[in-house]
């Protein structure tokens, strides 16, 4: 029994890490996206 227990203590950690893992992920594309609102950046100027 006390492999189970630690097996599902390690399986927690892992689905933890891989969910703030997702959502910096998601935060950094959010950010990214609304780079491209600014129309100053798209401005070409000769």
């Amino acid at each position: 029994m006390e492999f189970f227990t630690s097996a599902i203590d390690t399986l927690k950690v892992l689905v933890i890490a891989l969910g703030a893992g997702l959502g910096v992920w998601g935060v950094i594309n959010l950010l990214e996206g609304y780079g491209n609102d600014n129309p100053g950046a798209n401005a070409h100027v000769r």
